[in-house]
């Protein structure tokens, strides 16, 4: 069969590309009239979200379903999509008449309208996604016999993993930083994978009765996407780096042993290798489900897509235009104008990107700058910045997420906004004597806390050192982000329990099953295209997840234990159980909005209290607190990539595993140049902007959450007490507008309104603030709801493919200018470059100065 062929659906499998017209029967007719003279078929596509293409499909299905099929159907979506906002509201209305009204079952014939509708949806849910986006990009048939894991792909996927850790963490302690992401790798491997395809014999051998070739024929989507998942997991450096860099330098703890290679990477092999054991437990609860859209999925898959795409689809767009022009042609174009772009805001003309336009009356006005300054202020700015980079910088730009995941982060960050304002001009906490917006810690003379004033020679809490010199001050923009850090985490839980307890109960009952090897089918859902599909391959048991899991457990043991790390080895437990409580609820919500709910400062807070005055162990606690959920979230984002593009699991483990475990030893490898090997690494001498922005904030937290502790900051008597109101806060508002979305079902707003991303929103203080923000709501109503409205095949065929051509623009041309320009240090001194840092927004204004000798707050000897 070669290898470009469509595999014929096998019975039971969607049908793809039925344009046939459906008989007409009893129930439904396609010439059904509403209103008198507009077709049914016309005003079901509008409220179903389909293209003209996907109803035909479903219609040819239809068919083939009962009533008592499509009733029992439904029941099943009513539940676990009924206050699902990625969900059409048209449909849910339609789907509790269908339900609620029992004449349908005694009187078909006289809801023939209604009836087919169902029968319709029905049959796109079960043979298709009931999410357009992902129809948009995700194909609904499967080629088992398409290459995957290759020897051609084994190999770019490992280059491209081995250049991904070194690139990466190179650059990871430059000030800006620069790093290579997933995209650009697959931009990178396609012309590679297609020059092999042309060049290689077809030479290879039989292994376990399988064929491999160094050319088994067209390079395919699959391997594609494999070597893209190498690099994704590849790319992310170890986290426990951070811990090493503050111990091994002069300047921070200055303990010679973070020097061992050994110690090294047993600390990193155990943070890199534990999410993948709580990985494999969420496949039921993150991967299976087609309610776990995963946004960021989408735009990988729909670049891949772009290179592999066989058919083109005319679309009618804007401005009454029929567009032609294939995914591919139309990413090279946005790429090319992005890389273009990129130079002006971030190189020639840097006040495009900071485009703080309202300072610039008045840069020495301290209230202009504190209210709507880009650097130092608050960025209340109607549109502050034409620099793709900023709307994107945490991962969610406005093309890849769900608009109402941006309008709420926004509504979130805007009111919170007010109350950074309150803070800082009352002058509570002595935030006054501050910058309204730093994530940094000062003391009570405003300058930064200088930690070793407060340790001694082994990096542990001095109190008498400590009572000299001061307490440590956080900014009013800062102690909002904590109160609301406090209110998000029992927001999640709380939130996951009202609306989404049936499908946890559901993939419960399913794992439980799983582990009694029991061969039931999956219970509760509803069997969905891709599942099915699935099927076809094995999959990876229980028990792999298990031998990683208990081999990170020991490296972490052995690492922390065989040390003299002052930390007990039981940390690495306290990592497990913090993610057995949240990765489920963190999981959920950012397969659903985009939006990652992490756990670090949870992980501070306990581990600080834990561990008081002890700043390495509480660091030791924070990595595991917060790696182990976080990396079980990226790989159960990589394995519901494979599921879309039907690569088979144990290949996804075997790539995932492999290229942690290269990923692992180069970037340990390059940590070691680093320190050793480039002079002054970490300060304001060191070359190529090597300052380590990154590491002097981690060792500050380090301070605050470890050496001082939580308890004398917000426990009972601490600076900050009041700020523990945000734990019942966040109950109340996650329990508040459960019940709003209840009590006004018919409003169709309230379905929008999501808790947990107005409260990511309240978090995105310090140093970031609204100019990050608000030019994403322009664009994502352009995109999620004018253009998707309109022109549905349109936004379909190129919207992720837009975001994937922008950041991967932006990555490209990031990287030429720092080793053309950055790297020669090559500058273009003009206004437009320096406008930037003039007044308020180069060396930040407070409300209340010091004079010589003054400070504020309790003095030295007068606090505990």
């Amino acid at each position: 069969m070669p290898l470009h062929k469509k595999e014929e659906s096998p019975p039971g499998a969607p049908l793809k590309g039925v344009a046939a017209k459906p008989e007409k029967d009893e129930y439904h007719t396609s010439e059904v009239l509403i209103d008198g003279d507009i077709p049914l078929d016309h005003a079901v596509e509008s409220e179903l979200n389909v293209t003209e293409r996907e109803l035909n499909e479903a219609k040819a299905i239809a068919d083939e379903m009962t009533l008592d099929e499509v009733r029992n159907l439904m029941k099943n979506v009513f539940k676990i999509h009924e206050f699902d906002p990625n969900f059409p509201h048209a449909i849910i209305d339609k789907t509790k008449e269908f339900l609620d009204n029992e004449d349908i079952v005694a009187h078909p014939e006289q809801h023939a309208e209604l009836i087919y509708e169902m029968k319709l949806e029905a049959a796109l849910i079960t043979n298709n996604s009931p999410y357009s986006e992902v129809r948009s990009v995700v194909d609904n048939f499967d080629n088992p016999n398409t290459p995957c894991a290759t020897i051609r792909a084994w190999v770019i996927g490992l280059v491209f993993s081995c250049l991904l850790g070194f690139i990466n963490q190179l650059f990871s302690i430059r000030m800006p930083n620069i790093s290579i992401g997933s995209n650009v790798a697959q931009l990178l491997a396609f012309p590679i994978g297609k020059f092999c395809e042309r060049v290689l014999p077809d030479w290879g051998f039989t292994f376990w009765g399988v064929r491999h070739s160094l050319n088994p024929g067209r390079f395919s989507k699959k391997e594609h996407m494999l070597i893209t998942i190498m690099a994704n997991v590849a790319g992310s450096t170890p986290y426990t780096n951070n811990i090493i860099w503050s111990q091994y330098l002069r300047q921070y703890f200055n303990q010679s042993y973070a020097g061992e290679f050994t110690y090294q990477i047993l600390i990193a092999l155990s943070t890199n290798l534990v999410g993948y054991g709580m990985a494999g437990l969420t496949r039921r609860f993150l991967v299976y489900p087609a309610y776990c859209v995963w946004p960021a999925s989408l735009v990988t898959i729909a670049l891949n897509t772009a290179f592999h795409e066989e058919d083109n689809q005319v679309v009618e767009g804007p401005f009454r235009r029929m567009y032609r022009v294939t995914r591919y042609k139309f990413f090279l174009l946005a790429f090319g104008a992005m890389f273009v772009w990129f130079w002006l805001p971030n190189y020639l003309f840097q006040a495009l990107s900071i485009f703080s336009w309202i300072t610039w009356i008045s840069p020495n006005n301290r209230d202009l700058s504190a209210i709507a300054g880009f650097q130092n202020g608050l960025g209340f700015n109607p549109w502050p910045t034409f620099d793709w980079n900023i709307l994107s910088f945490d991962g969610t730009d406005p093309l890849m997420v769900p608009y109402f995941s941006t309008v709420n982060k926004f509504i979130g960050m805007f009111f919170s906004a007010f109350v950074v304002i309150a803070v800082w001009y009352t002058n509570t906490y002595n935030t006054a004597y501050l910058p309204i917006n730093s994530n940094r810690v000062f003391d009570n003379t405003g300058n930064y806390y200088n930690v070793s004033r407060a340790i001694d020679r082994k990096g542990l809490f001095d109190a008498a050192k400590y009572k000299s010199y001061s307490p440590a001050f956080l900014t009013a923009a800062n102690l909002t982000t904590y109160g609301f850090f406090f209110a998000i985490y029992p927001a999640t839980i709380t939130y996951i329990i009202l609306n989404h307890r049936y499908e946890v109960t559901m993939g419960l009952k399913n794992l439980w099953n799983s582990l009694l090897r029991k061969k039931t089918s999956e219970t509760g859902e509803y069997n969905d295209v891709h599942n099915r599909l699935m099927a076809r391959y094995l999959e990876v048991p229980e028990w792999w997840y298990f031998v990683l899991l208990v081999v990170a457990i020991a490296c972490g043991i052995g690492g922390i234990a065989g040390w003299e790390t002052y930390t007990t080895p039981a940390v690495v437990f306290y990592g497990l159980v913090l993610c057995l409580i949240f990765v489920i609820p963190v999981g959920i919500v950012k397969a659903m909005t985009g939006i990652e709910v992490t756990l670090n400062v949870l992980a501070e807070f306990i581990g600080g209290a834990w561990v008081e005055g002890n700043a390495l162990a509480m660091n030791f606690f924070k990595s595991f607190g917060y790696v182990t959920c976080a990396h079980a979230v990226w790989f159960a984002n990589d394995l519901k990539l494979a599921h879309y593009v039907k690569i088979p699991p144990r290949q996804t483990f075997m790539a995932q595993v492999i290229a942690t475990l290269i990923s692992t030893f180069i970037c340990v490898g390059v940590l070691n140049f680093q320190m050793n090997d480039i002079p002054n690494v970490c300060t304001k001498d060191a070359p190529n902007k090597m300052t380590c922005p990154g590491i002097n904030t981690f060792f500050t937290a380090s301070v605050l959450w470890g050496t001082i502790g939580p308890k004398k900051v917000f426990g009972v008597g601490g600076q900050y007490t009041a700020l523990m109101v945000g734990w019942p806060l966040g109950v109340v508002v996650a329990v508040a507008i459960w019940w709003l979305q209840r009590r006004f079902k018919a409003q169709k707003w309230m379905r929008q309104i999501h808790p947990i991303a107005l409260l990511y929103g309240a978090i995105y203080w310090a140093p970031y603030n609204l100019s990050y923000v608000t030019p994403s709501l322009a664009i994502g109503w352009v995109s999620w709801i004018w253009c998707k409205n309109r022109f549905l095949g349109f936004w379909a065929k190129y919207n992720f493919v837009l975001s994937a051509a922008f950041t991967t623009g932006i990555s490209i041309a990031a990287i030429v200018i720092f080793f053309a320009m950055d790297w020669n240090d090559v500058k273009v001194d003009w206004w437009g470059n320096n406008v930037i840092r003039m007044g308020c927004e180069d060396e930040p204004c407070v409300l209340k100065t010091l004079a010589d000798g003054e400070y504020f707050g309790p003095g030295p000897g007068q606090f505990a």
